[in-house]
């Protein structure tokens, strides 16, 4: 019985010591700094590589569109003959959104039109590198979830 005991003990010390072990290589964004996000956005012109409308893709409404992350919260999107203005902004979630509440909402707004006013919501922030932005929203309405990325030009 004893032996039993102590083999379940070491393999128990393994298991842990082994879970402590793995990292991530991304630059998720479990931290609630905003900074970095706004840091990243904020240098040149982006694009939607992917906007999913709960399970609709419809990355296809903003083919050839350039986004600009301007201060003052000055969003614009443009293809050389549109331009449309809107606002973002990156700030710790107030808690009483959604779970996590450690996560950060990247906020985003256009007035019109109607295919730009639907990237109008509080983004949760997923992932960030230099080059990406992946961002989600679960709807409370109908519980669809929306999936944006944002890649850098």
């Amino acid at each position: 019985m004893k032996k039993l005991s102590f083999y379940s003990i070491l393999a128990c010390v393994f298991m842990l010591s082994t879970a402590s072990m793995c990292s991530s290589d991304d630059n998720s964004s479990s931290s609630s700094d905003p900074n970095p996000v706004i840091n990243t956005v904020s240098q040149g012109t982006w694009r939607i590589t992917s906007y999913i409308d709960s399970d609709t893709d419809e990355t296809n409404h903003f083919t050839g569109y350039n986004f600009t992350f301007a201060s003052g919260s000055v969003l614009t999107a443009t293809n050389g003959t549109n331009t449309y203005t809107g606002t973002w902004s990156v700030v710790t979630d107030d808690s009483n959104d959604d779970n996590p509440s450690s996560d950060l909402d990247f906020n985003l707004f256009f007035a019109s039109p109607a295919d730009f006013a639907d990237l109008s919501d509080d983004w949760d922030v997923v992932s960030r590198t230099d080059s990406k932005v992946q961002l989600i929203d679960v709807s409370g309405g109908n519980g669809g979830t929306d999936y944006l990325t944002f890649e850098k030009n």
